[in-house]
Parts: C-alpha cells; sequence; structure tokens
C-alpha cells in the first residue's frame, strides 16, 4: 500500500488570546521536563517551550552516544539507569559536554554520525509538529493550544526568562506513571481502562492519517479523563516508516515488556496477557489500513 492520507484536513488554529493567561506571568514557570530538542516549564495548567541551538542538540546528542558505551561498560544497573533517567547529573554533564565543543574544534566532536543523527532529529521533529497541526489540533489526541502577544515569563534555573508568545494544556502527568500509580493502589480495573484508551487514541490518530513510531508510554500525558500525544517528533505519515514500525511489531511477542510495562503488570499476569492479546490485534497492518483515510 503507497498512499498518502487525505488533504481535505484543514488545519485548525490554536484559540488567540489577546493576552498571555496571567498565571504565566505571575510567578516563576517551574521547569518540568526535556528533550533533545526543547525545555519545557509550567504553571498550572500551561506549558511553554524553549528551543535549544543547534550547539546544545549535539551536545545532547554526543552524550547520548556517550551514555550508550557507559551503559554496557559501567558494571550493573547504573549505566543503565543513567542513561534511561536523566536527571540533574546529566544535566550537569551536558553543560559539561557543551562547554568543551565551544573550545574543541568543531571537526572533532561533529562527526559525520553525529551529524546524520542532527539531521534526522530535525527532519522528523519539524514533520511530527507539522503533521499534528495539520491533522490533529482540535481532536483531543493532542494538548490544546493557546496564542497571544509575545511576553515576558520568568522561569527556573537557566536562562531566568523567556519571551513567549504560545502555550498548550498541561498534562497532569504521563501515562506511564498514571498507570504505576493505579498498580501500585492496586487498581488493576483502572490499568485496563486505560490502557484501553490508549489504544483507542492510537487508532483516533490513524483516522487522521497520523502514525506514531515511537509510541512510547512517557510521550503520552493525561487530562482529566483524556489520553494526549505529548511528543509529536514520532509521528509520520509516510507508509514505508508504518510499514517498517509495523513488521517489527510481528517479531514482538510481549508488547507489554516494550512498552515498560513490565513491573506495572507484574501482579497481574492474566491482564498482561490480555493486554499483549489486544495488542496483537490492533497494532496491525490491516487495521492501520483500515482506519487510515483514502
Amino acid at each position: 500500500m503507497h498512499r498518502e492520507p487525505s488533504r481535505e484536513v484543514q488545519p485548525q488554529q490554536p484559540r488567540v488570546l489577546a493576552h498571555a493567561p496571567r498565571e504565566l506571568t505571575c510567578g516563576r514557570l517551574v521547569r518540568v521536563g526535556e528533550g533533545i530538542g526543547k525545555v519545557v516549564y509550567a504553571s498550572e495548567h500551561w506549558v511553554v517551550k524553549r528551543e535549544r541551538p543547534p550547539r546544545e542538540v549535539v551536545s545532547l546528542i554526543v552524550l547520548w552516544k556517550l551514555l550508550r558505551k557507559l551503559e554496557s561498560a559501567v558494571p550493573g544497573k547504573l549505566g543503565r539507569r543513567l542513561a534511561a533517567r536523566p536527571g540533574r547529573q546529566i544535566r550537569l554533564l551536558r553543560v559539561l559536554v557543551h562547554a568543551t565543543m565551544l573550545v574543541v574544534p568543531r571537526s572533532l566532536w561533529f562527526t559525520s554520525h553525529v551529524r546524520a543523527i542532527w539531521k534526522v532529529y530535525r527532519r522528523r521533529d519539524r514533520r511530527g509538529e507539522r503533521l499534528a497541526q495539520e491533522q490533529l489540533a482540535g481532536t483531543g489526541v493532542i494538548p490544546d493550544s493557546i496564542e497571544f502577544p509575545p511576553v515576558e515569563v520568568k522561569v527556573a534555573g537557566w536562562p531566568g526568562w523567556l519571551v513567549v508568545s504560545e502555550a498548550v494544556e498541561r498534562a497532569e502527568t504521563t501515562l506511564h506513571r498514571r498507570l504505576c500509580d493505579l498498580a501500585a493502589q492496586g487498581r488493576y480495573d483502572q490499568v485496563e481502562l486505560w490502557l484501553e484508551r490508549f489504544l483507542e487514541l492510537r487508532q483516533a490518530a490513524w483516522q487522521r492519517g497520523a502514525f506514531s513510531v515511537d509510541a512510547h508510554l512517557k510521550n503520552f500525558g493525561v487530562i482529566g479523563d483524556r489520553i494526549v500525544l505529548l511528543d509529536t517528533g514520532g509521528l509520520t505519515n509516510h507508509w514505508h516508516e508504518i510499514e517498517s514500525r509495523l513488521e517489527y511489531e510481528e517479531t514482538v511477542e510481549r508488547p507489554h515488556l516494550q512498552l515498560g510495562l513490565g513491573p506495572v503488570l507484574a501482579a497481574r499476569p492474566d491482564i498482561a496477557a490480555r493486554f499483549d492479546a489486544r495488542w496483537k490485534a490492533v497494532v496491525n497492518r490491516a487495521v492501520v489500513e483500515h482506519h487510515w483515510p483514502d
């Protein structure tokens, strides 16, 4: 199957306000997360983002490569924890890598492999954001967004302030964290409910001509009784990428482990088995093609 999604879906513009919400300007916004290309700050209900400059993005790519090597070199689980859970120490290490890049000749750190990763990241990030706005805005699949005249806001940590002109709805937590909390409380009926909502959300995106090749539970958030896609960098409408991902899914015997649900469902292998069967029944070429717009 080689077809592009329908172009009849028109982009839905963010809601435009005369002024920024007061909660963005009356205090200091907290840092709630970061990715390769962005740092995220939030008030009670809204999130703003700082785009990383290219040199900072490349420093994170270099750091990621170092951590992958460290994961195999450091005994025990320390290396894996460093790679999987970047915290204050990792941010400090990133700053050191960035500082080193300022004085070391460009040719020594900007290798062809790093350059290739950087280009792929930029291409996918821009494409994902475009697809999200063209196909998913206003559908509930991604958080709602607002625009307003540029305003200066205070943020925790460096650089201390930002000038922003847009914000998006803040998620209460990630889907992964919600499932972990529910499992810790023994509320496994709710765990199954949220997992079914997750599968329904993916199918809603397919109906709009958008497929996420990076559907990790930490990339999704919870707002009320909704699940929303937080990281649009994995979105694609290119069928060769979709087919490649679905071919890989066919080889995965226990999808719940791939999604990081091993600890969540360790005490309930029956739920794990039901979810694996449900995932296999939904995340396959026939179902994606059935939902995909003509």
